[in-house]
């Protein structure tokens, strides 16, 4: 009968041995990947010929001046002021009915094109026109829009 095995010997690599092996293995990955190899050498290259390398390295090298000189610049009143302004107005557009913006939008677009018609007309406009005018219903809707938007503004600036 057999003996059962008791020790299990395993075999360890020279470091000679394992250089061979990791060496083999990295030229079976460059002989899979060849076309990829080849592209990105290219890349390279054109990235050198350009500048464009050299100027990568050197912001590399000095990044610890770069990311001071971008924090010094983001933290300035000005883009304080612009990063604040748009958390507010982002805020104040989620409480705003999509549906109402979209018709407002359109009626100002519908807006300008005819007030870029009356320019285009070049007419004058007198106190008898304003008052003949006030009876157009669109204008009518116009105006009462206004003022609700101002007694709103109006209602918004006192808290």
């Amino acid at each position: 009968m057999a003996q059962p095995i008791k020790i299990i010997k395993k075999v360890e690599l020279t470091e000679e041995q394992q250089k061979a092996q990791s060496l083999e293995s990295l030229i079976s990955e460059v002989a899979e990947n060849k076309d990829s190899l080849l592209d990105t050498l290219q890349l390279l290259q054109e990235l050198r010929n350009s500048g464009i390398l050299e100027a990568m390295n050197s912001l590399v090298k000095a990044k610890e001046k770069v990311a001071k000189i971008a924090v010094g610049q983001m933290t300035r009143e000005p883009v304080t002021n612009l990063i604040n302004n748009a958390m507010a107005a982002g805020g104040a557009l989620t409480t705003l009915d999509p549906e109402m913006t979209q018709k407002l939008m359109n009626g100002v677009a519908k807006g300008l094109e005819k007030a870029d018609q009356g320019l285009q007309s070049n007419s004058k406009v007198g106190i008898l026109d304003l008052l003949k005018v006030l009876n157009d219903p669109d204008i009518n809707r116009a105006i009462g829009f206004g003022l609700n938007l101002l007694k709103g503004v109006g209602e918004g600036l006192k808290d």
